[in-house]
């Protein structure tokens, strides 16, 4: 074992040597080192790890990988531990960067344990949706503090309470070499008793007040997955830190491209500046066609790139990097609904065609054709941030205020434009036919009295025995478990318990649009579907 252990080491870059008993192997590097405590026989009693200033503590995750002689697995921990101090210089230097790193760790703790008022009912998931700092990690054993900062329904639908701190979006905090110096802090910069804001947060003594230092590093969120974001986005990153986030790490490209580039066992990953179409099988043997016109998302000011590292240097900064990087996942996983493995192919017809465009940085358009008007419909989505999104029909003979609140409830709680679709299309139809209409003012209420998502009105109800998309097979499209979960929110009733309000991840809606807005597509008309025009598709809903 001990030979084996001085192999690992060497590969590493560390130090290694025996005790003069040799019951003790230690593996050293400039800022830690490792006691690996051997019994008689050569076989591993106890595994230690002793950072910076700290006291050796046992290690049971490092113990179990070298009695299950799993050498691979514990050398790339030893990476791990070696990338906390990846910083160039000598040991003073190091020493330095990795005290700064510790003050801001205990910083934000001390951020993420101010009061605030409760927002949803599971308390891990209202700390990554809104917590100040999101839901927080310690680091250890060669792992940084984590900080998972979004989360969609869908993933809280398809996944277990023990695989919640592994899913949605994850941010490492660490630090990094520059070019220049920045000045970091070396204690903390939240006086105690804190004072607060009047948003809350902390009010920070300035660098200039307590220990600090030039250092040739500033810290880091290391984006896990990276995330695609657009130009505006990551010109605001820079302006929040003052820390400009180096052109030559971003590949810009149309910002549909790095959506199916990230997309899992997506379809084609390369934009040719055509027109995208995508089918999205839905409970019930519904389908719909979603279009995204090449040339409308090809504008420079829509493009994006894969942000995966975004440098600070202050504490103060990160509450509102979250705030923004939770304002992009909220577009992207929108956008990402409408973007399937699915291809447009002979034979399926669609229940509903749909042509999703690009209004800005932060709205877009969704065009789609209703069943009883020869004219077309706009719904138009603003997503003021993350908690604030707001739907506007544009419809004939729709005037009603309330059909924009339940729309903007109903993708507030979702976060899908096709099943929010599905549940718009279903209440106009009940409109037309002249069935009388559930209350949009249903609301499920919080522990502590606020209003939280309502269940979504019985007409966006799917009977159970569509939950299992029956039929799907036979116009080419697979059903899986998770084409049924991803809808299931459809399945809630008006009488939702809070139990299974929290199950479907109901959202606040304590804010929706109820304000009248200027129709800014009087005529829309025909031409917008024109790649339906050529594929003789209009036919199928005109």
């Amino acid at each position: 074992m001990a030979s084996r252990l001085e192999i690992i080491a060497k590969q590493r870059g560390m130090g290694s040597h025996l005790s003069p008993t040799e019951t003790t192997c230690y593996l050293t590097a400039d800022m830690f080192y490792l006691e690996v405590l051997l019994l008689p026989g050569g076989e591993v009693e106890d595994v230690k790890l002793a950072q910076h200033g700290e006291a050796p503590v046992s290690s049971e995750s490092l113990l179990q990988l070298l009695k299950s002689k799993k050498f691979e697995e514990f050398s790339v921990k030893l990476k791990g531990l070696s990338s906390l101090y990846n910083i160039p210089g000598d040991n003073e230097t190091k020493i330095k960067v990795y005290t700064a790193l510790q003050f801001l760790g205990k910083d934000l703790q001390k951020i993420s344990h101010l009061p605030r008022a409760l927002r949803e009912y599971n308390l891990q998931v209202d700390m990554i949706l809104n917590g100040r700092i999101g839901y927080l990690l310690a680091g250890s054993e060669g792992i940084p503090m984590t900080i998972q900062y979004y989360i969609s329904p869908s993933d809280i639908l398809l996944m277990s309470d023990s695989e919640r701190c592994s899913v949605g979006q994850l941010a490492l905090v660490t630090v990094g070499p520059t070019d220049c110096t920045h000045k970091l802090q070396m204690a903390s910069v939240i006086p105690q008793p804190p004072q607060l804001d009047a948003q809350g947060l902390p009010l920070f003594s300035p660098l200039c007040e307590v220990l600090s230092g030039m250092m040739p590093a500033c810290f880091q969120l290391k984006l896990q997955p990276p995330l695609p974001m657009l130009s505006s986005f990551v010109e605001k990153l820079s302006q929040i830190t003052d820390v400009a986030i180096a052109d030559t790490d971003l590949q810009w490209a149309p910002f549909p491209q790095l959506m199916m580039t990230l997309r899992e066992n997506g379809g084609d990953k390369t934009w040719d500046g055509q027109d995208a179409h995508f089918l999205v099988p839905l409970p019930g043997r519904e389908m719909h066609s979603y279009v995204l016109p090449g040339a409308a998302w090809e504008e420079a000011a829509l493009r994006g790139a894969l942000v995966s590292t975004i440098p600070f240097t202050h504490p103060a900064h990160v509450p509102a990097l979250l705030e923004l990087l939770r304002h992009q996942c909220a577009i992207n996983t929108l956008l990402a609904s409408c973007i399937t493995s699915h291809r447009p192919s002979p034979g399926p017809v669609c229940d509903l065609y749909c042509e999703v465009l690009p209004e800005s940085g932060s709205s877009l358009s969704v065009t789609f054709h209703l069943s009883d008007s020869d004219s077309l419909s706009v719904l138009l989505v603003n997503v003021a941030d993350s908690q604030k999104l707001t739907c506007s029909l544009f419809a004939v003979r729709s005037e009603d205020q309330s059909m924009d609140e339940y729309v903007s409830r109903v993708l507030k709680r979702c976060m899908s434009i096709p099943v929010t679709m599905r549940a718009l299309n279903r209440r106009l139809s009940k409109r037309t036919c002249g069935e009388p209409l559930p209350a949009c003012s249903s609301t499920v209420s919080t522990a502590d009295g606020s209003p939280a998502s309502p269940p979504l009105p019985m007409s966006c109800e799917a009977d159970s025995q569509k939950r299992d998309c029956p039929g799907l097979e036979s116009i080419g499209i697979p059903t899986t478990p998770s084409t049924a979960a991803m809808f299931s929110q459809d399945a809630m009733g008006p009488d939702a318990t809070p139990m299974e309000a929290e199950s479907a991840f109901c959202l606040s809606v304590t804010e929706v649009n109820t304000n009248p807005t200027v129709n800014p597509y009087p005529s829309a008309s025909v031409c917008v579907y024109s790649h339906w025009m050529h594929n003789n598709h209009l036919p199928e809903f005109i």
